[in-house]
C-alpha cells in the first residue's frame, strides 16, 4: 500500500485507459465543475464538487480495471456520506458505506483485484442470478424499513431502491461479475431520479444529479467500447500484472 503515497503511482494509474474513457473523464469533470460554479458556492456545494469529481474518476477507473478506484472511491464515499446525511437520503449513506467495505478496502489491501483482470471476469449462472435477486430484495426491504422506521427519509422508495441496486452492483464488482454493469446502469438511472428530486425539493445541489448522468455515460462505455474488457476481449492490452508500477505494494 506504500505506492499510494507516491505521485508517480497516480500518474501510472491514469495511463492505459481507453480513448473514450479519457474523453468522458475530461467532459465529465468540466461539466461537474461548471455546474458547481453556476450555483451558490457553499460548504455543501464544495463538498459535493469534491465528491462528484473523485467519485466520477473512480467509476471510470473501475471501468478500466485500475486499482486507483480504491483510493478515490474511499475519499469520495466519505464525502458522499456527509452530503447524503445532509440531504436526508439515508439509504444512500448505507450504500456509500458498502462501497467502502466492498470496493475500496478490498482494492487497497489486495492488488490481486486488478491483476489479470480480463482473465477473471465471468458471468452469473442461473443459480447465482437467483442468489443475486434474493440479495437485492433483502437489501431493498431492509433499507426501506430503515428509511421509514429508523431514519425518516423524505424519499424512502426511490432512496431504498437506488441504494439496493447499487449495493448489489458493488458486490458483483468485488467478485468481478460482468453483470455488475446491468445494476450500475439501472442504479445510475435511479440515482439520477433520486438526486434530481432531491435537488428539486431543495435538499441538495444539482451537481450530484449531473454527476450520476456522467456515471450512466460511463456504463455505456463499459458496454460498447471494444477496448474495455468487461464485455469485450481486448487482444492487445498491457497486463496489469506485468507492470509493477500498476500494483499496490
Amino acid at each position: 500500500m506504500t505506492s499510494i503515497f507516491s505521485p508517480k503511482w497516480y500518474v501510472e494509474q491514469m495511463r492505459g485507459w481507453s480513448f473514450k474513457s479519457y474523453m468522458l473523464l475530461m467532459f465529465g469533470l468540466g461539466a461537474i465543475t461548471a455546474s458547481t460554479l453556476s450555483h451558490s458556492i457553499t460548504g455543501i456545494a464544495i463538498a459535493t464538487w469534491f465528491a462528484g469529481v473523485l467519485g466520477f474518476t473512480c467509476t471510470v477507473a473501475i471501468t478500466n480495471a485500475k486499482p486507483l478506484n480504491g483510493v478515490l472511491g474511499l475519499v469520495s464515499a466519505l464525502i458522499y456520506i456527509f452530503v447524503a446525511i445532509n440531504a436526508k437520503n439515508f439509504a444512500d449513506v448505507i450504500l456509500q458505506t458498502s462501497y467502502i467495505i466492498l470496493l475500496d478496502i478490498p482494492v487497497l489491501i489486495s492488488p490481486q483485484w486488478a491483476k489479470d483482470a480480463e482473465k477473471h471476469i465471468h458471468g452469473l449462472t442461473a443459480p447465482k442470478w437467483l442468489l443475486t435477486a434474493l440479495f437485492f430484495f433483502a437489501s431493498w426491504g431492509l433499507l426501506y424499513l430503515m428509511d421509514t422506521h429508523l431514519f425518516i427519509s423524505p424519499r424512502p422508495v426511490i432512496d431504498s431502491v437506488a441504494s439496493a441496486i447499487g449495493f448489489t452492483g458493488a458486490l458483483l464488482c468485488t467478485l468481478r461479475f460482468r453483470e455488475q454493469y446491468y445494476f450500475w446502469t439501472v442504479q445510475g438511472v435511479m440515482s439520477i431520479v433520486l438526486w434530481g428530486v432531491t435537488a428539486a425539493q431543495g435538499d441538495a445541489s444539482p451537481v450530484l444529479f449531473l454527476t450520476y448522468i456522467m456515471y450512466f455515460m460511463n456504463d455505456m462505455i463499459a458496454f460498447f467500447d471494444s477496448h474495455i474488457h468487461w464485455f469485450h476481449k481486448v487482444e492487445s492490452s498491457t497486463n496489469v500484472a506485468d507492470d509493477p508500477s500498476q500494483q499496490l505494494n
